[in-house]
Order: C-alpha cells, then sequence, then structure tokens
C-alpha cells in the first residue's frame, strides 16, 4: 500500500480558506466525508475534536496533521487542504497553518495503513517536499510529487544498509505519542536526521499503534553515549538502568531534536534508576472519563488471563475427550477428566493454567492502575478470590462452630465455612474486583509514602508496597467480599440450573450469542466472552465440590460457552454466504475475501466481519446479530455444551451433540446472509 493509495483525489483542496482551527477542521473532515471512508462523519468529527484538546497537532513549519483512531472510519484515509493565506491552528511555534493532512484510521487490529502513514509524518519533516506540495497547480501534481517522493524513499531504504559505521558515538531514542500515527515517526525522523547530521550513529525505537519496532537491544543500550525518551505514552524503562537519559515530550522530539541530542550526551541527563517506574501515558486535555479508564483496567486483565484460559482451558477439554473416547463419558462421574493416565496428565496441566486465570486478571487490572507495585497485591487478591477462606476456618475458630458464641459463630459462618458448607470462593467477579482493589490500594500507599524520607525511596516497592497491600487486600478479600460475592456466585450457579430446569437456558443463549455479533471485538463482543469463560470456571468450582459434568447446573455453564461460541463464529460465514448469493451487495475486494471469512469464521475469530460492519453498520450489525442469536438459541435448545474456550472447528470435538451445533451454527449463518440480501443496497459501480 502506497500514500496515493489512502489520498483520494475528491479529499484535496489546493485553495482552502478557514476563518480558524475549527473551520478548518470541519473542511478537511468534509473533504475526507466525500472519499467515502467515513462510516458516521459526525462521530468521526467529534475524535478529530478530541484529539486536538489532547494537544495540537499543527507540529510547526506552516504544518499540521490532525488524525483520529476511530470506530466510525471505514477505510484508512487521508485528505489534504493547502490553505495559501494560512490559518491560526495553535501551533507549536505559534505559526499559521498553510499544509494540513488529515488522518482516518480505523480502531482495528489491522494497521497496515500504520506503515504508510508513518511514511507521510516522515516526508513532512522535508522542507523541500512541503513547499513543492504548497506550489502545486492541479491535484494530479500534488499526487506526482507524493509518489515519486515515496518512490525514491523505498529505492533508498533498499539500499541503505542496516547496520552502523564504526565512527560516532551511538545516540538511542524511543518515540511514541498515545494514537502512534504521525507524531510518534516525525519525532524519530527529526532525531536520526539531526544525529547523523552531527556525527552521531543513531537508532530509534517507535512505539506506535503497529507496535514496537526497531527495539533497541542490550547490548546498544549498553554502548550507548546518550539515551532520549521522546514519548507521550507509555515506555519500558528499567532497561534503561544506571545509564543517563533524558525524558521529554513527543513534540521535544520534533521540534528540539538538536538540544535533546546535546542534553544526551553531556553526561548532565540525570541516571536512570532502577524500580523509577515507566514513563505513562501524558495527555493535556481533560482527564480521561472513570467508564473509559474502567474499561481500559479491565481489558488490560483480560487480556493478559486469556492465554492461559484458552490455553489451559483446550488442555482441559482435550483431558475430557480422551475419557469420552474411552467410553468413561457416563461412569466417569466427579473423576470425568482423569479416568486414564493421560486424560489426568492433560486434566492436571490444563488445570493448574486455569488455576492462574483469575489471578493473573486481578494482577494486570491492578498493573495498570499502578504499575509495577500492584503486581503482586493484584495476584495475591485473585488467588484468594479462587481459593476461597474455607481452609482458615479451623486454624481460626477450631473445628467445633456450633460451640462459638453468637457473634464469632456469625463470623465462621459467614466468613469462612458458612452453613451447611457455605462458599468463600468468590471467583472471577471477586478476581476483578481484587485487581481494582489493588491498585488503588497500592496507589494509596505511594500516596501516603510521598511523605517518608528520601533514604527509603529503595525499600517502597520491595517492603512496603507489598507487605502492607497483601495484608490489607487479604483482610478485604477474606472478611467482605470472599463471603458476599461467593453468594452471589451461589446464587449465579443455582440460576443457571433453574433456567436449565425451566427451559429458560434458550433465552441466555439468544443473548450472549448476539452480543458477540454487535461490536465484534468491541466492550459488548469481550463481555459476552468473558462471561462465557467465566461459566467454564464455574462449571469447575462446582465439579470440584463433587458434582459429575452432567449435574444440570454443570451443563448449564457448558451450554453458555457453546452458545458464546457458535455467536461469534456466524458473521464472518454469514458474510461469506452472502458475497456469494448477493454479489451486486459487495465490492470486488468484499467479494475476494470469501475464504479468509470461510476460515476465520470456522476458528472462532469474529473480527474478519469487522471491515464490512465498520463500511456498512445500519445494515450489517443488524444482520449479523439476528442471526447469532438465532444460533445460540438453537445452540441452547439442542443442549448443545462445549467445554473448552475457544478454537472453533478445531475443538468440535469436545462438543456435546456436535452435528445439531453445525445446524444452529449453519441456521444462524444463513439467517444472515439472506438479512444482508435483503437490507444491504447495491453496490454503485
Amino acid at each position: 500500500m502506497r500514500i496515493t493509495d489512502l489520498l483520494d483525489p475528491k479529499s484535496i483542496e489546493l485553495n482552502g480558506r478557514a476563518a480558524d482551527k475549527k473551520n478548518a477542521l470541519d473542511k478537511i473532515v468534509e473533504l475526507m466525508d466525500a472519499s467515502g471512508k467515513i462510516d458516521d462523519v459526525e462521530t468521526y468529527r467529534k475524535g478529530v475534536y478530541a484529539r486536538e484538546e489532547e494537544s495540537t497537532t499543527g507540529i510547526g513549519g506552516g504544518i499540521a496533521i490532525p488524525h483520529c483512531k476511530s470506530d466510525a472510519v471505514g477505510k484508512p484515509g487521508l485528505a489534504a487542504m493547502v490553505v495559501p493565506d494560512g490559518v491560526e491552528f495553535d501551533s507549536l511555534d505559534g505559526e499559521p497553518v498553510n499544509l494540513i493532512f488529515l488522518i482516518a484510521a480505523p480502531n482495528t487490529e489491522d494497521n497496515i495503513h500504520l506503515s504508510v502513514l508513518s511514511k507521510l509524518s516522515v516526508f513532512l519533516m522535508n522542507e523541500e517536499f512541503t513547499n513543492s506540495l504548497r506550489n502545486a497547480k492541479t491535484v494530479e501534481e500534488f499526487l506526482k510529487i507524493i509518489d515519486e517522493a515515496e518512490s525514491e524513499k523505498d529505492e533508498g531504504a533498499e539500499q541503505q544498509e542496516t547496520t552502523s559505521t564504526d565512527s560516532g558515538k551511538l545516540i538511542l531514542a524511543v518515540t511514541g505519542c498515545p494514537t502512534g500515527i504521525a507524531h510518534t515517526y516525525m519525532a524519530a525522523e527529526a532525531i536520526e536526521i539531526q544525529a547523523k547530521e552531527m556525527g552521531y550513529q543513531v537508532k530509534v525505537e517507535t512505539r506506535g499503534s503497529g507496535g514496537a519496532k526497531n527495539i533497541l537491544t542490550a547490548d546498544e543500550i549498553e554502548q550507548a553515549a546518550g539515551i532520549i525518551v521522546a514519548a507521550d505514552t507509555k515506555v519500558p524503562m528499567d532497561r534503561f538502568a544506571g545509564k543517563r537519559v533524558v525524558v521529554t515530550k513527543v513534540a521535544d522530539g520534533i521540534n528540539k531534536a538538536e538540544k535533546l541530542i546535546n542534553e544526551a550526551v553531556s553526561g548532565k541527563a540525570p541516571i536512570f534508576e532502577s524500580g523509577a517506574g515507566d514513563v505513562e501515558e501524558r495527555s493535556s486535555g481533560e482527564k480521561e472519563s472513570i467508564g473509559h479508564a474502567a474499561y481500559k483496567h479491565l481489558m488490560s486483565g483480560v487480556s493478559h488471563m486469556l492465554p492461559f484460559v484458552i490455553g489451559g482451558g483446550i488442555m482441559v477439554a482435550i483431558a475430557f475427550l480422551i475419557d469420552t473416547i474411552c467410553g468413561y463419558g457416563t461412569t466417569g462421574g466427579s473423576n470425568f477428566g482423569t479416568c486414564t493416565p493421560l486424560s489426568a496428565l492433560f486434566k492436571y496441566i490444563g488445570g493448574l493454567a486455569m488455576n492462574l486465570m483469575v489471578p493473573v486478571l486481578a494482577g494486570y487490572i491492578a498493573y495498570s492502575i499502578a504499575d509495577r507495585p500492584g503486581l503482586a497485591v493484584g495476584f495475591t487478591g485473585g488467588l484468594l478470590a479462587t481459593n476461597g477462606n474455607a481452609a482458615l476456618a479451623g486454624f481460626i475458630f477450631g473445628n467445633n462452630v456450633d460451640s462459638l458464641g453468637g457473634f464469632s459463630r456469625f463470623i465462621a459462618n459467614f466468613a469462612f465455612v458458612g452453613k451447611d458448607g457455605g462458599n468463600t470462593v468468590s471467583g472471577f467477579l471477586g478476581g476483578i474486583l481484587a485487581g481494582f482493589l489493588a491498585g488503588f490500594i497500592v496507589l494509596a500507599l505511594k500516596k501516603l509514602c510521598d511523605k517518608l524520607p528520601e533514604a527509603l525511596d529503595g525499600i517502597k516497592p520491595t517492603l512496603i508496597y507489598p507487605l502492607v497491600g497483601i495484608f490489607i487486600i487479604g483482610i478485604l478479600m477474606c472478611m467482605i467480599f470472599n463471603p458476599l460475592i461467593g453468594l452471589i456466585n451461589t446464587g449465579l450457579s443455582n440460576m443457571l440450573t433453574s433456567l436449565s430446569h425451566a427451559g429458560l437456558i434458550t433465552v441466555l443463549g439468544l443473548i450472549v450469542a448476539a452480543m458477540m455479533a454487535i461490536d465484534m471485538g468491541g466492550p459488548i463482543n469481550k463481555a459476552a466472552y468473558v462471561f462465557g469463560t467465566g461459566m467454564l470456571a464455574t462449571a469447575a468450582q462446582i465439579m470440584e465440590s463433587g458434582k459429575a459434568a452432567s449435574d444440570p447446573a454443570v451443563q448449564a455453564c457448558y451450554i453458555a460457552m457453546a452458545a458464546v461460541m457458535v455467536g461469534g463464529m456466524v458473521p464472518p460465514i454469514g458474510i461469506a454466504i452472502a458475497s456469494k448469493l448477493f454479489p451486486k451487495k459487495f465490492t470486488k475486494e468484499e467479494r475476494g475475501a470469501f475464504v479468509s471469512n470461510l476460515v476465520m469464521g470456522s476458528s472462532f475469530i469474529t473480527e474478519s466481519a469487522i471491515p464490512f460492519a465498520a463500511s456498512d453498520p445500519l445494515h450489517v450489525i443488524p444482520a449479523t446479530m439476528v442471526g447469532a442469536g438465532v444460533a445460540g438459541f438453537l445452540s441452547a435448545l439442542f443442549g448443545c455444551t462445549l467445554m473448552a474456550p475457544h478454537g472453533g472447528v478445531f475443538v468440535f470435538a469436545t462438543i456435546g451433540n456436535p452435528l445439531l451445533y453445525i445446524v444452529a451454527w449453519l441456521v444462524g449463518s444463513i439467517i444472515t446472509a439472506l438479512l444482508l440480501g435483503v437490507l444491504k443496497k447495491d453496490v454503485k459501480k
């Protein structure tokens, strides 16, 4: 993909006029909309405004690069406007802007456009290039200037040696901005150019939306004469311990490269100390909303948890499959999954991995909130949520609870053993709560410890935070939240059993499956998937209490997981079928995704449907949601069960009633395809 592939001629204005910054942004957003790459122009416009409130995108030199990464963007794109008379843009250098490039990036994991946008950002550092663009007489000439510069850059990149010469000291840098689209790469280019002009070797690590690139090695860090971190986003810093490091904002990397390099090699930069923490994301705009912050912390925990869920869960499912093949499916009882040596091995390994699910979830929620000091406290809270309190009862109250006084008996029954055995395992819900509690406990400890003498700074992260934090989270979980959430989990288990007996498990199947097809990887989809994996954890807890796999409560958990997976498999398959049945409704590029949709849908990768939903959400999302909901309803109606948290067709051997499960999947997919044929309009040629 080249820059000109993203820059539509309809989105270029060479004689633009704007009264002020807002007017300029409105006009260039309209230019972007003319390219047809924006699904919801008002949402996208608000995103552009919000980015400007964080910090100006007027980078100086008469250039501005406003940008927005949003679900409102159907396809990546660029718009350009030359403003001969200039417009005030709150630029970093205070000068008017006369060349504006607007970037539209879809909010997906597919970031192939980022290399193109980073290349454009680098070109804009070249004054000769930008002057040529300002003086272009036609749109064709404007595009030709960009195309020729890109061709020259690509040829130069092929010829450039990646190894450094022996002459000159080595300068290292890390650049990053919150969106990781433009400023990251412009700062990198500015530092590289300036360092080479000053006779230094240079290597810059970029931490953009596509992930970290050109990562600095330990040998390079050891040899470096100076290190610069110009970033407004999180950068891991412990690797620089003992080295002199200049830490600043990304805008300084663009505009003050020479000053930063001189400071880095002067020997006067501060020495970075191990344990001082990572560079955190900066924002000069409004504070992040509480809801968005909570979601971000939760997703940090979920993303680290999923590998344990998927790897361990599939191994446990294989153990069940082995016992089923060996004839223990109906006779294994509570030993099902460990009836043979091989199945017991898989169950043991997979079970240990699954048992780490909640501690990892809690630990990384706390890490997101309070950085590394939160990990130990969060992990401990998660372990307490997983194991509950029953083992403590004998130590604290002895074995004869009935002989205790009134209040002591209440505490013993409530917090430890409970009447008739009770339940103090707070599990998945307790892990989420423990993660947030741990994070905020550590933040509070950090604030309190700010008043301590500097001589104690070294023991704060190694002694004070973990010791006090673990004690506090332990008391809170054992005495309050484990028993309370244990009651909720017991109620949830009873509810699932009741739904199963009443035939209402089908309603649950419909709801969670439909949720999987609404935003296909977004928060609603993730909520449904996390619920399904939570049900697997609940099933494991029920079986550990002595229940068999055939128990209605256990079966209800597995039915819920099956409905979740079938709901996620419907959208890509339904779209693939529709592209064959109704080819006029899809572009040539969309029709070409037929095979990839089949493969990814069969593998339970719902995200392959995102481009279709993003380009036509009002018609595609209702179709996928209805089809997925029907599939989930039928899957639950047929009593289909799933013991694995992921895998699609690769774990069909672990599914109960697999043939009927396939029927539910195909019926839902066909319904989606037919609805797309009715709802979608023919593509304009």
